[in-house]
């Protein structure tokens, strides 16, 4: 019998914009802990466009305040 381990938690997080990134990340992780990959990028940075359910880009600004609603992408 094949056994899986499924997490399923929050995948997106409206509340987190103007919150500072690290504390923003920090939040994510708790949230939902199958988040393995959480980059922090200045907001216009370029991206792939490839979809990982265990991926939440997180971008700034300059100041290091979270400017677009993290989900998981």
């Amino acid at each position: 019998m094949i056994q899986l381990d499924i997490h399923v938690g929050k995948l997106i997080w409206l509340e987190l914009i103007g919150v500072p990134t690290k504390v923003a990340k920090e939040t994510i992780e708790k949230e939902n802990p199958s988040i393995a990959d959480i980059p922090i990028l200045l907001n216009g940075s370029p991206v792939t466009f490839d979809f990982r359910c265990d991926r939440v880009r997180l971008f700034d600004n300059v100041l290091g305040y979270v400017v677009q609603i993290p989900t998981v992408t």
